[in-house]
């Protein structure tokens, strides 16, 4: 069945309107570069683990009963959204002062915080981590505290 002129134009709109957004949120990070990709990646790995954790295995520490809680799950997203606004800040802070040393420091560490999480959450589900990915986290902390 062919598609009618309306449907088109519809889907072009949302999609123009779509690709702006993701334009200006992408400059008001000062570019969408690997670093804060990465750290997208990371929370939202972290933020679907602990789903599984409190929701599968029922052992999250951030309920009583260790299940999934739409307040503790509304908590963790409040807690991610408040990491992108570090790097926003961390982003203008640099944008003043001519640099991309703050931006690159406050990812680092944040991804470094990140992947612990998520190893918390892996060692709750009973999975064990080979060493080489917890050095190279200790590494990144380092990394991050000494930026």
């Amino acid at each position: 069945m062919p598609k009618m002129k309306g449907e088109i134009t519809l889907k072009n709109g949302v999609l123009s309107i779509l690709g702006v957004a993701g334009a200006f949120v992408s400059k008001l990070f000062g570019g969408w570069d690997a670093a804060l990709t990465t750290l997208i990646i990371f929370m939202a790995i972290d933020y679907l683990s602990g789903i599984v954790v409190a929701g599968v295995f029922k052992k999250s520490g951030k309920s009583e009963t260790g299940a999934l809680e739409s307040r503790a799950g509304l908590k963790g997203l409040c807690k991610k959204g408040m990491i992108l606004l570090v790097v926003l800040v961390a982003v203008r802070l640099d944008m003043m002062t001519g640099t991309s040393f703050l931006k690159d420091a406050v990812i680092v560490a944040l991804v470094a915080n990140e992947a612990l999480s998520i190893m918390e959450n892996a060692g709750l589900m009973g999975v064990k981590w080979p060493p080489v990915i917890s050095n190279a986290i200790d590494v990144l902390k380092k990394k991050g505290e000494s930026g």
